[in-house]
């Protein structure tokens, strides 16, 4: 099963075993990991699953749709290069080892 690190806004790690086919943001909300809301429940409608993802990572995530695009203008920490809302992001082998970098704030 492959292995998400996700990295709180003051640093702390934690590793999760997330099963093919589950989103990032299941993964973490799943678990029990604080900085995820997912007021919305994984329909790209509210970006209160916003997450920073290492450059090094990014060539091997889906590309970003128009409408994850359109709902990341919505959230309340500054967008980056890196922004992605992890509820878009579908688990394969091909991210075991992906990091997440959780923003100080999502609501």
């Amino acid at each position: 099963m492959p292995k998400i690190t996700y990295v709180s806004a003051d640093g702390d790690l934690h590793v999760v075993d997330v099963p093919i086919g589950t989103s990032v943001m299941r993964g973490a909300v799943g678990t029990g990991i604080d900085g995820i809301v997912a007021e919305c429940g994984g329909n790209a409608m509210c970006a209160t699953c916003h997450v920073y993802v290492p450059a090094e990572h990014a060539a091997s995530l889906p590309e970003m749709t128009a409408v994850e695009d359109e709902m990341l203008e919505c959230t309340v920490a500054e967008r980056r290069a890196t922004s992605r809302l992890s509820c878009q992001l579908r688990i394969t082998e091909g991210l075991d080892g992906l990091v997440v970098r959780l923003p100080e704030a999502q609501e």
